[in-house]
């Protein structure tokens, strides 16, 4: 009962803090002509790209507009950081919680530089479209803007620590999920035949959806033994394993070449060289140019995510520690070449699914002419479904141990 009352009061303080994240998005800031910002951005790529993140708050300029997104690049950086700096890896891995509390602090120290770097560029943006653009509207703005990106990260850690699931996935989830009805609305209101091509956009969802889990929970077993079994008749039989994702890296390949390949389309816009400008079309047109692009951005994010997450050499050392191997092959160095070759194979293959999943809406537009499943994007439902699954695992860890704590008891 102590466990089921916990896990309520976990739901409710989540709950609590995405439904306050997001009335915040919706308070604007003063001094903004909404209307002929809206007009403006209406067909810009980039802005609806991370309005998906934002849950529309680059098209509101409110409070929280800013969202988690100052977060998610500032902890990206940090993992970089971490592999760059011999000093911060070693705070990382011998420090215990004093050394993750030191590097959660240089996390928030970096949203907030990014969020003050995000705010300048806002104000300096939508310069043409407020009533009295001056030094101290500038200044409120950048205030208030990073303000609502440290609350948002502080909302952020409170799901994290105290509610269910991960915060800032679950504030993503959250964005994500708000858009959807608006682009079914827009989409039902231009089309005569709306329900019928709605429905195919939703069992063309779910097929989506069921491939990507399907990705998600495979894995790669690397039988290992310890040395105190090697003498046992069954040895070998043993069900100890590393498990090896398909897919290390989750859909952060795919949200990172997205942002990418919106990038040539922003240069296109402003640029006055008409060869490059040829040259760059070629690239962001649906054509073959496009598609190897893309593709090359997505296996190169992948293998960059998987050399984060994964580190064969701390694999290895920590197998040589506990006594254990891989059968056939000696520890140390050839277990990292083993490890690293497998890895390889396993995040080129993840990539390739990857790949086809986020073109699955181009495919579906060509075939079809429904346009709908680019406006929800696979990335979007990609995120939903890898939130989903986590979350209900940790609500499932819960329920586990109040059966396991009632059968001790």
């Amino acid at each position: 009962m102590e466990k089921q009352q916990k896990l309520l009061k976990k739901i409710v303080i989540t709950l609590a803090i995405l439904f306050i994240s997001r009335i915040g998005i919706f308070i604007p800031i003063p001094g903004i002509n909404q209307r002929e910002f809206n007009e403006s951005i209406g067909q810009n790529t980039i802005i609806n790209f991370l309005n998906i993140f934002s849950g529309g708050g680059f098209s509101t300029i409110g409070i929280f507009s800013l969202g988690i997104i100052p977060y998610i690049n500032s902890s990206i950086i940090t993992q970089l950081l971490i592999k760059i700096i011999p000093n911060l890896e070693d705070i990382q891995k011998n420090e215990g919680e004093i050394g993750k509390q030191k590097i959660n602090r240089i996390t928030r120290y970096l949203t907030t530089l990014w969020a003050i770097v995000q705010s300048i560029s806002i104000g300096l943006w939508i310069k043409p479209y407020t009533f009295n653009w001056n030094i101290n509207f500038f200044l409120d703005l950048i205030i208030t803007l990073t303000t609502g990106s440290i609350i948002i990260m502080w909302f952020s850690e409170i799901i994290t620590e105290d509610g269910i699931g991960n915060g800032a996935s679950l504030l993503i989830f959250q964005n994500i999920v708000s858009n959807i009805p608006k682009t079914l609305q827009n989409y039902s209101t231009n089309n005569e035949n709306s329900f019928t091509l709605i429905s195919l956009v939703l069992i063309s969802c779910i097929a989506i959806l069921s491939i990507n889990i399907l990705i998600q929970d495979s894995k790669r077993k690397i039988n290992i033994i310890a040395s105190k079994h090697l003498g046992e008749q069954n040895s070998l039989s043993t069900q100890n394993y590393i498990p090896l994702r398909l897919n290390q890296s989750g859909v952060m390949p795919i949200v990172f070449a997205s942002a990418a390949i919106t990038l040539p389309q922003y240069v296109v816009m402003n640029m006055n060289n008409e060869k490059l400008k040829i040259l760059l079309q070629a690239i962001i047109s649906n054509s073959i140019f496009y598609l190897v692009f893309y593709l090359i951005l997505i296996i190169v994010f992948s293998y960059f995510y998987s050399s984060i997450i994964l580190n064969t050499n701390d694999i290895a050392n920590n197998l040589q520690k506990m006594g254990a191997s891989i059968p056939n092959i000696r520890p140390g160095e050839e277990t990292v070449k083993y490890l690293n070759k497998i890895i390889n194979k396993l995040t080129f293959i993840g990539a390739l699914f990857l790949f086809i999943i986020a073109q699955f809406p181009l495919l579906a537009s060509n075939v079809t002419r429904i346009n709908i499943l680019q406006g929800l994007g696979t990335t979007s439902l990609l995120i939903l479904v890898a939130v989903a699954i986590e979350t209900a695992k940790q609500i499932q860890t819960y329920i586990i141990s109040e059966q396991y704590d009632n059968i001790i008891g």
